[in-house]
């Protein structure tokens, strides 16, 4: 799956919307059932850690495939309200943003963003590790920070 750029964005884009759905339904659960917050802390907790992906991917592709800043903005902006992952990532299938390999596997990369893009590409499972210690550490952040609607706070 991590060398199918495609692929793995239609997975995360996916995961993103069943994760909403989980924070939705656990939300439902406390404010509407009463049944407490435990909904709400398991699928929050997997909705955050699903959106860190989503987001990290999103930029990864747009990098490789030098995406309008209009449609990095659009993907990113997709995972802030929910169900709106997948037709996003329909969306950038039918306008050809969703390759089937890595363009910066093979071509020079050009700037300090694609280098970095382009080492993650052809060492795929030191840059999935590296990722994954990277999102558990901003996740663990962000948790130790509380809820977001607490920071404006």
């Amino acid at each position: 799956m991590l060398s199918h750029p495609a692929r793995l964005y239609r997975t995360l884009a996916a995961a993103e919307m069943v994760t909403w759905a989980l924070l939705l339904a656990g939300m439902a659960g406390k404010y509407l059932l009463g049944l407490g917050d435990l909904g709400v802390r398991l699928g929050g907790g997997i909705h955050g850690f699903v959106f860190l992906g989503y987001t990290l991917v999103t930029v990864l592709v747009a990098i490789d495939r030098r995406w309008p800043v209009r449609e990095l903005a659009l993907g990113l902006g997709s995972a802030i309200l929910p169900f709106l992952t997948v037709p996003f990532e329909r969306h950038a299938e039918r306008a050809g943003l969703l390759p089937d390999t890595w363009r910066l596997r093979t071509d020079r990369p050009a700037g300090v963003l694609e280098r970095l893009v382009g080492w993650a590409v052809r060492q795929p499972i030191p840059a999935a590790a590296l990722a994954l210690v990277g999102l558990a550490a901003v996740f663990s952040g962000l948790l130790w920070l509380g809820p977001p609607w607490q920071w404006l706070a």
